[in-house]
């Protein structure tokens, strides 16, 4: 009798705390880089660093996935100056999401897109 009692408590105990897990990195590992979107936003500096990370890979070459092909300025600003862009890694809805299968794009990433658009997407 003591065993079941002891296998029962040792059980209970490991779905009590078991079951604990919190999965919300940003909050759990909060970082304390600033976003600076002041100023102008290079598409060298800033933009292209950000779409080689989150887009360059699924969106270059012969046969770019859903058919948007990225990677070169003309290309890069294509597709901001269609709205897709945006639409796309803010994960509005009518848009497929971006990136497919990652994560969402920081507030900070987005800002710094957003703004690039909004300046007419130089090439600077």
């Amino acid at each position: 009798m003591k065993k079941i009692i002891k296998i029962i408590c040792i059980t209970g105990f490991v779905l009590a705390f078991g079951s604990c897990y919190y999965d919300k990195a940003d909050v759990l590992y909060p970082t304390n880089a600033i976003c600076d979107t002041a100023g102008t936003i290079s598409y060298v500096v800033k933009i292209v660093p950000l779409f080689q990370q989150q887009c360059y890979g699924c969106h270059t070459g012969p046969n770019p996935s859903g058919n948007v092909l990225m990677g070169t300025y003309a290309a890069d600003r294509a597709v901001a100056a269609s709205g897709r862009l945006y639409g796309s890694i803010s994960q509005m809805n009518g848009y497929s999401f971006m990136p497919k299968g990652g994560a969402k794009m920081s507030a900070c990433q987005l800002a710094t897109v957003r703004k690039w658009i909004d300046a007419g997407t130089p090439n600077n």
